[in-house]
């Protein structure tokens, strides 16, 4: 007997890419488990599947950056200074990254290069080690939203959450409409898609400097002139990391869905002074925030 749940959730992280750096991703989860019925005659209750298999999902990959731990680019160390952290340094094709951040913010697969199929295996791995003895199999589907549009990928963090967007370093694939004068602009959609194109956004706001900044000694050691710095404290522990300018874009906000339509919103009334501007930007799959300006 088989059950099925799609549409279970909605993973939203980063991950390390050797060919486009840092990478926001968005992945819908389908789940389908193969067993036989338990006592209440069922293979698992709906409730357990949505519920419990959604926290253990959640917990393994979501609001993380994923690391293929075995690409040659990727160093991972454990702090020197702070207990439970991390540092990861990244050195690419198209930029250099280096990181501090809880052991917590990270999810380490076992693979070359973070894939759809290694996530997969590696969630398939982590939920059958839970799963009831009646449960037999278990298949996930991982896809990304079909956006007929532009999208753009990028990575954040919010200091500012008691939850886990306060990482660092997790992200979204979105897509985002433009109106002015309540005309749809698909050349504007298409600007700032390409202009947010794998990029990671920072608030100037969590700026230091480079002697401030806490990062290993290979870190310190492989800054270049062009890497710019950001840190904060929140609830889960200390989170730094170093990222070129050219993939980079510092905000004057912070970096929350709302805050980020507005920021669009105010870029582009600067520069069309007298048309009405409608930002919908979504944070992922079906969630976002609308600004008038």
């Amino acid at each position: 007997m088989q059950l099925f749940v799609n549409d279970l959730t909605v993973i939203d992280f980063s991950y390390l890419c050797e060919q486009r750096g840092i990478v926001g991703e968005s992945w819908i989860v389908d789940v389908l488990l193969d067993g036989d019925l338990n006592e209440m005659s069922m293979v698992l209750d709906f409730g357990v599947v949505k519920k419990q298999i959604k926290a253990i999902i959640d917990d393994a990959v979501d609001h993380k950056l994923l690391l293929p731990i075995g690409s040659e680019k990727l160093h991972v160390t454990n702090s020197d200074s702070r207990e439970g952290h991390e540092f990861v340094d990244f050195i690419c094709e198209r930029a250099s990254y280096f990181l501090q951040s809880p052991e917590c913010a990270f999810a380490k697969l076992d693979c070359n290069a973070i894939t759809i199929e290694a996530v997969t295996e590696h969630l398939i791995e982590v939920i059958q080690k839970q799963l009831p003895d009646n449960v037999k199999g278990l298949s996930i589907n991982l896809r990304p939203e079909v956006i007929p549009s532009d999208f753009y990928h990028y990575t954040h963090g919010l200091k500012k959450h008691d939850g886990n967007c306060q990482r660092i370093a997790h992200g979204h694939r979105s897509k985002i409409n433009l109106f002015k004068n309540d005309q749809a602009d698909t050349e504007l959609e298409a600007y700032w898609c390409e202009r947010w194109r794998d990029i990671y956004l920072a608030s100037i706001e969590d700026k230091v400097s480079k002697q401030e900044i806490e990062l290993s000694a290979f870190a310190h050691d492989n800054l270049q002139p062009e890497h710019q710095y950001f840190a904060y404290m929140a609830p889960q522990g200390r989170f730094d990391i170093a990222v070129q300018e050219h993939v980079l874009e510092v905000v004057d906000c912070d970096s929350t869905v709302e805050l980020l339509a507005d920021y669009i919103g105010r870029q582009l009334k600067a520069e069309h002074p007298n048309d009405t501007i409608k930002v919908v930007a979504y944070e992922g799959v079906g969630k976002g925030a609308i600004a008038n300006v």
